[in-house]
């Protein structure tokens, strides 16, 4: 199991306290594509932002690849983000200054990866994308799927064992959406764990398993009669 969430609690304080998670039990093989689907204001998003440490929890257990995620120093949960995880987002997160290469490569930087290795290893996965032809082409000179493979480019240039993706079609169409989806899928044929947030039917449709959440609660399995 390379996720496991027992008793997740999450409580944001205000004046009106608000339980966006309640008794969360989740549990992700490696290997998986799954996609976590709820209506706005469910809670999905903040799982999500604990399953990448990017957010902390009240009560409860986070172990992630053999790892107790509780209590991190900002210094250790960002090693583990860093070599754990691969984010995808909506809006791309793309800087609209940066050619795509240099986008694919910027991970590898902070890393300390010198540029002639960093580039070398930017272009394959731009290669893998189909994209090697736009490597040189700024954000703004890209269509929307095309920069959001770019995205998932970077996502994978440190070869995380996860991917946690955050509505990663919701800015597409449904045609370049379907696109994207099948690179998704390629990577889960090739081993990659996947993780996606959406509240679009058609992609969960596309993932293996579908967990739903509902006013901070994950919702029992129908069982087959």
């Amino acid at each position: 199991m390379i996720i496991q969430l027992t008793d997740i609690n999450k409580t944001y304080p205000g004046a009106v306290p608000l339980h966006v998670l309640k008794d969360i039990n989740l549990g992700i093989e490696k290997g998986e594509l799954c996609s976590i689907m709820g209506a706005s204001g469910s809670g999905k998003s903040t799982l999500l932002n604990i399953l990448g440490i990017l957010d902390t929890y009240d009560t409860g257990e986070y172990v992630l690849d053999g790892t107790l995620i509780r209590n991190l120093s900002e210094n250790r949960a960002a090693e583990l983000r860093n070599r754990l995880i691969g984010f995808v987002f909506q809006s791309f997160n793309l800087i609209g200054y940066k050619n795509a290469l240099e986008n694919v490569a910027l991970p590898l930087f902070y890393r300390g990866i010198g540029r002639r290795r960093r580039n070398a290893m930017a272009m394959e996965q731009l290669e893998r994308m189909g994209l090697a032809d736009r490597a040189h082409h700024l954000p703004g000179e890209l269509s929307g799927g095309q920069k959001q493979r770019v995205a998932i480019a970077r996502a994978l240039i440190t070869r995380p064992s996860i991917i946690l993706a955050d509505e990663p079609t919701g800015a597409l169409d449904s045609h370049t959406s379907r696109e994207v989806m099948r690179v998704f899928r390629d990577l889960n044929a090739e081993g990659m764990t996947i993780v996606i947030v959406t509240h679009d039917p058609k992609v969960g449709e596309q993932t293996n398993r579908v967990i739903r959440i509902s006013d901070g609660r994950i919702e029992p399995v129908e069982q087959d009669a």
